[in-house]
């Protein structure tokens, strides 16, 4: 059992409640003013502890500023640096600002609420929910430790913006050719986004020995993606390897450009032969591939948007949606038909087509 001592303060006469841990040290709580408030507080503490979820007073006082950065090490340790790099910043613009200061304990799930409301005003939906789940993981954290009973993130409504997807834009085989023909000597690199819909990290680490000239087929094992200027070469997404169909003209055209080159030579290297760097001009200009779309008379889009060409052309060329992920290594073919349903408005069609042709040929006429 607890118990409550008097003791003398420059504030006059206080109590302090002392307790015993389940560890079995001593712990205390000073600055009662009345020793009836010292002694319902302790007896507080003994119910919590008989029930099982007692939580230690100074445990709980341990700030996002003691609980942030060890909670961001891990990830460090077991996210790609690609994926690491937003989530760091989000705590270090947003999250590390507002709630280092603050004690776990004294997060209440309004503040929470109110944070989130603030950032839908100045950020977008993916940014806002990214940081919002910078904090709650966190204070996840403080709960497994016990610091908390409970996380105040995760309670309740918060409000949550919605992401909407935005729509793809698509490019035909001409506008591919005509685009390809602005980029020079860049034309085999947009040629093989358009038309494999590999990753440009992936297209960056390719190297000689990953085209199976025979086959027609690129074996992707590699990414090197650029975050804050330094390139990380690993795995690629998900960590899972695939095979990429190349088109013939592709194939016939890559043998050509790597003939004198070794097996692990780069297909694509940068000008000074190491990994190639994102499309941009380091010069203030436009980069290479934004000066190639406005020659080329084609809207503004990424490389990344040519990923989605590559996926587009498949579905017209009679692709499956299983063919298409695993083409473009999603996880799964959920996930192709989330992001490319729009591709198979067509199917709908001609499912419906189907029906009526097989209906009417067993004479469904002949029922009205």
């Amino acid at each position: 059992m607890g118990s409550v001592h008097p003791y003398n303060s420059a504030k006059g006469k206080r109590y302090e409640a002392r307790y015993r841990k389940p560890d079995g040290k001593q712990g205390a709580k000073r600055g009662f003013t009345r020793k009836r408030d010292a002694e319902i507080w302790l007896a507080e503490i003994e119910t919590s502890r008989a029930k099982g979820n007692f939580i230690d007073p100074q445990s709980a006082k341990a700030t996002i500023n003691v609980l942030g950065p060890v909670w961001l090490d891990a990830k460090r340790h077991t996210m790609k640096p690609s994926s690491f790099a937003p989530v760091e910043t989000a705590w270090r613009l947003r999250v590390q600002p507002t709630w280092g200061g603050w004690e776990v304990s004294d997060i209440r799930h309004t503040d929470v609420r109110g944070w989130v409301a603030e950032l839908t005003k100045t950020t977008g939906a993916t940014v806002t929910i990214r940081t919002f789940g910078v904090l709650a993981s966190i204070l996840d954290d403080a709960v497994f430790d016990g610091r908390i009973a409970t996380n105040p993130a995760r309670v309740g409504r918060i409000g949550l913006p919605k992401k909407t997807r935005g729509k793809h834009g698509y490019l035909t085989h001409e506008e591919v050719i005509r685009l390809a023909r602005e980029c020079g000597d860049r034309k085999l690199l947009v040629l093989v986004l358009a038309y494999t819909g590999i990753r440009w990290g992936e297209a960056a680490a390719l190297r000689v020995k990953d085209i199976d000239f025979a086959r027609g087929r690129i074996h992707i094992t590699r990414n090197a993606v650029e975050v804050h200027g330094k390139i990380h070469v690993g795995t690629p997404k998900s960590h899972t390897a695939r095979v990429v169909p190349v088109p013939g003209f592709l194939v016939e055209q890559l043998r050509l450009a790597t003939t004198e080159l070794t097996r692990e030579s780069l297909v694509f290297p940068a000008a000074d032969g190491d990994y190639m760097r994102r499309a941009r001009s380091d010069n203030g200009a436009k980069s290479w591939f934004k000066s190639a779309l406005v020659k080329a008379d084609l809207p503004m889009m990424t490389t990344h948007d040519l990923r989605h060409t590559a996926a587009s052309l498949a579905v017209q060329s009679g692709a499956n949606v299983k063919t298409i992920q695993r083409m473009l290594g999603h996880t799964s073919a959920a996930m192709t038909l989330d992001v490319y349903s729009d591709l198979f408005d067509e199917d709908l069609n001609a499912v419906s087509e189907r029906l009526d042709l097989g209906a009417t040929r067993a004479g469904v006429q002949a029922l009205f």
